[in-house]
């Protein structure tokens, strides 16, 4: 199992570039949520900081490794998470919305994985109904993140994980 940790600031409002560390306490992966020009940041921040909702991953180099960004269309809010890096998009919407905390579906169009949504505790993640991954968020000054990647997951990439965790999980709809 691979394990990563990272404490974000208790404020939606606050972004500054987060290192997330692995199991031997060495930064893989920065993130930080990105705002194209400074109105959006404005209109942002009226739409209490949940309108404009990106997160760039970097590398250890600061070369975007993956993005994900919330999308409205049509009364429709999903997410759309790239991989500039492999080509790869995936659609992340919501599943049986109806219900108090949805489940989130995540797909490119052959992968099918499933993000069940916690408010505490720990939000899974799931491939053939096999748990592949888990992000848990701990509140004291700061959130406490940890994120635990299984060996066999389908997707090892450690910024999939991350950017969707911020966006679906740490920030919201």
């Amino acid at each position: 199992m691979h394990i990563y940790t990272y404490t974000q600031p208790n404020s939606i409002d606050i972004t500054p570039m987060i290192s997330v560390y692995n199991h031997e306490g060495v930064a893989s992966i920065e993130f930080q949520r990105y705002y194209s020009n400074k109105l959006k940041k404005f209109v942002d921040k009226l739409m209490d900081y949940r309108y404009f909702l990106r997160y760039n991953v970097y590398n250890t180099n600061k070369e975007l490794i993956f993005t994900c960004k919330k999308v409205s269309k049509k009364g429709r809010v999903y997410y759309e998470a790239s991989d500039p890096v492999q080509q790869n998009t995936y659609i992340v919407a919501y599943d049986k919305w109806k219900e108090l905390i949805p489940d989130l579906m995540i797909t490119d169009g052959n992968l099918q994985i499933k993000l069940h949504k916690e408010m505490e505790g720990w939000s899974r993640y799931t491939y053939n109904n096999k748990e592949i991954a888990r992000w848990k968020a701990e509140f004291n000054e700061e959130f406490s993140v940890q994120l635990e990647i299984e060996e066999d997951s389908p997707i090892q990439n450690v910024a999939f994980f991350i950017a969707i965790s911020q966006c679906a999980l740490f920030v919201g709809g």
